[in-house]
């Protein structure tokens, strides 16, 4: 059985052979997401599992606070801000679960079209054609599922942000109710629309995804 090191350093290896032209990931935490993925191996080795997400490959949107670094939400007027003092409700949550996070995603600037384009840190291609558009706004989200680099990406949707680059990747997204998901550390589109979802290869992993953000059992 593969170990999650195993895993991880697999996806690692692919994300550094392009890295002069990466633009899926605005972001990747290497050391600290090795040391997540032996401590899941630990674990398992124990008998231990903190959930099903214990030990799975996570991304998440770069409007998604993290602790000590600034918040950028796909512009370059928001990389010199304030950095956060602490992560995203929804971040805190994945950790506890004993998700592994990669890395940040690229987005549409502010989350603000469909196509998934971002003058600042590029456009990922689809992940079936990159000459053609990933869809957005949670574009380096649907790209990474859909290559593999992560099994579960988490993005937001206010008017299709999960659900558009879901379909054009050829991968699953969720849009859970409003407000299921707590926003607290998530940069805003529209206080009242805004959710946080989940996209994965299946139903199963976005319902569990879900489950774990929104705080269920």
């Amino acid at each position: 059985m593969q170990s999650v090191r195993d895993r991880l350093e697999i996806i690692l290896s692919r994300l550094a052979n392009r890295a002069a032209d990466e633009k899926v990931y605005v972001k990747q935490y290497a050391q600290a997401a090795l040391a997540a993925a032996d401590a899941a191996d630990a674990r398992q080795r124990a008998g231990v599992c903190l959930g099903p997400l214990d030990g799975v490959v996570v991304s998440i949107k770069d409007l998604f606070d993290v602790a000590g670094e600034p918040t950028r939400a796909g512009s370059a007027t928001l990389a010199g801000a304030q950095p956060a003092a602490q992560d995203a409700a929804i971040v805190r949550r994945l950790r506890q679960a004993g998700a592994v996070i990669l890395g940040k995603t690229n987005m549409t600037e502010f989350a603000f079209t469909a196509i998934g384009d971002n003058l600042h840190y590029g456009t990922p291609g689809n992940a079936a054609d990159a000459s053609l558009i990933p869809g957005g706004s949670s574009s380096g989200a649907g790209v990474a599922v859909g290559e593999g680099s992560s099994q579960i990406s988490i993005g937001s949707d206010t008017g299709g942000s999960v659900r558009i680059p879901a379909s054009l990747n050829g991968v699953v997204g969720f849009k859970p109710t409003a407000r299921r998901v707590p926003l607290d550390g998530a940069f805003p589109l529209s206080a009242t629309l805004d959710s946080i979802g989940p996209l994965a290869r299946s139903v199963g992993d976005c319902a569990v995804a879900d489950a774990i953000m929104a705080g269920e059992e």
